[in-house]
């Protein structure tokens, strides 16, 4: 690798990890309200919703690093051109093709991340996320130990306590039970404990009462207790063999098993094949927007004004390519045999960048003939 190529590879990798930064932040950001409102709802501690955000970064990774790369090629393909290095570096003999080396080195680059992503990290974490939101919503205790407000952990129940203390006692605790619409029962104690027994969560209250309104007799009964237990185990049911979501499962493993997969998840084996080359190209897609951005840039001479032009053309370009991407992939859930629509949207972007890179090194195609003097 010469100089030049190394100094224009240092500065996309700076570049692009300054727009990917920016990127993961602005859409992680915006994930983790949604997630941290639902919650804090539960009465989550933040160490739990800590785990999840970051079990939810490698996703959003994967969304922002080919967008990152198009920026990437795009701005230092202008910073070039307008401290007119890019006009010094042609002048030493460096041809449009030439140049276009180090922006080839750089997709390959992110073709190695996002084929780390896709094919490994995604899965992991997406099956970790499930696992870890399961646990939670299993976990009774973490749910109902919220001082202060009414929450309702399972349809037609609804708690709330006044004060937990230090030594675990809930005090003033009021469990409302409208699961059957024939019968409401209102249990109420001045105090209460939660017991774990025999892999089931207790609720334990002490001096209270249970009011029971039957529907059709509007009838109330008042039942005075010292103490009464109340089983909390059933009132929220995961399925905990539930079978694994496809982005769940290992790119290896849809390679190697495929017939085991689509048991397990209860798809097809043509939707298995193209979750796989739907994440190979995913990973394609960062040399396509590395080369693109740079290949439109370099249509047309310089310019005082900049090259906002070849800009909003890559922009175009790049909206293009990615809506072929969603067409390609629902037409290879087809059949079989149309698995290679998968990689159109590669195909028609890297034919986009030869046929750019054909053109700019032509300069002479883009200007107007002069016309004939009668």
């Amino acid at each position: 690798m010469g100089r030049i190529d190394r100094y224009l590879l240092r500065q996309l990798v700076l570049v692009f990890n300054f727009f990917g930064l920016v990127l993961v932040l602005v859409y992680w950001i915006n994930a983790a309200v949604r997630l941290f409102d639902q919650l804090i709802a539960d009465g989550q501690s933040a160490a739990a919703i800590g785990e999840l955000l970051i079990l939810t970064l490698p996703n959003v990774i994967r969304t922002v690093v080919p967008i990152a790369a198009f920026a990437a090629s795009v701005y230092v393909t202008n910073r070039l051109s307008q401290d007119s290095e890019l006009v010094v570096i042609q002048a030493t003999g460096f041809s449009t093709w030439r140049l276009a080396r180090p922006f080839v080195y750089f997709g390959l680059m992110v073709f190695v991340g996002m084929s780390l992503l896709v094919h490994v990290l995604v899965p992991l974490s997406a099956a970790a996320l499930n696992e870890r939101q399961t646990e939670i919503a299993r976990s009774i205790t973490a749910r109902i130990l919220t001082e202060g407000r009414f929450i309702e952990p399972a349809d037609g129940i609804t708690i709330y306590i006044r004060d937990i203390a230090q030594n675990g006692e809930l005090r003033d605790v009021l469990l409302s039970d409208m699961r059957d619409a024939s019968v409401t029962v209102t249990y109420t104690a001045s105090r209460a404990y939660l017991v774990n027994v025999s892999d089931t969560t207790q609720l334990v209250m002490v001096d209270g009462m249970a009011q029971t309104l039957r529907a059709d007799t509007q009838r109330l009964f008042v039942t005075e207790f010292d103490d009464f237990s109340y089983n909390l185990g059933d009132l929220i049911t995961t399925d905990t063999g539930a079978p694994r979501a496809l982005r769940e499962v290992p790119s290896l493993e849809l390679l190697n098993s495929p017939a085991a997969v689509a048991t397990e998840t209860g798809l097809t084996r043509v939707r298995i094949a193209s979750e796989f080359h739907d994440r190979t190209s995913q990973s394609l897609f960062g040399i396509v927007g590395a080369l693109l951005g740079y290949a439109a840039l370099m249509l047309g001479s310089f310019s005082r004004f900049g090259v906002w032009p070849q800009i909003i053309l890559a922009v175009v370009l790049l909206v293009v390519v990615k809506s072929l991407e969603t067409i390609g992939l629902e037409a290879a859930q087809g059949a079989m045999t149309l698995w290679p629509l998968s990689y159109l949207a590669i195909a028609v972007g890297l034919v986009i960048v030869v046929a750019l890179l054909f053109v700019a090194s032509r300069p002479y195609l883009l200007r107007p003939k002069p016309g004939r003097v009668a």
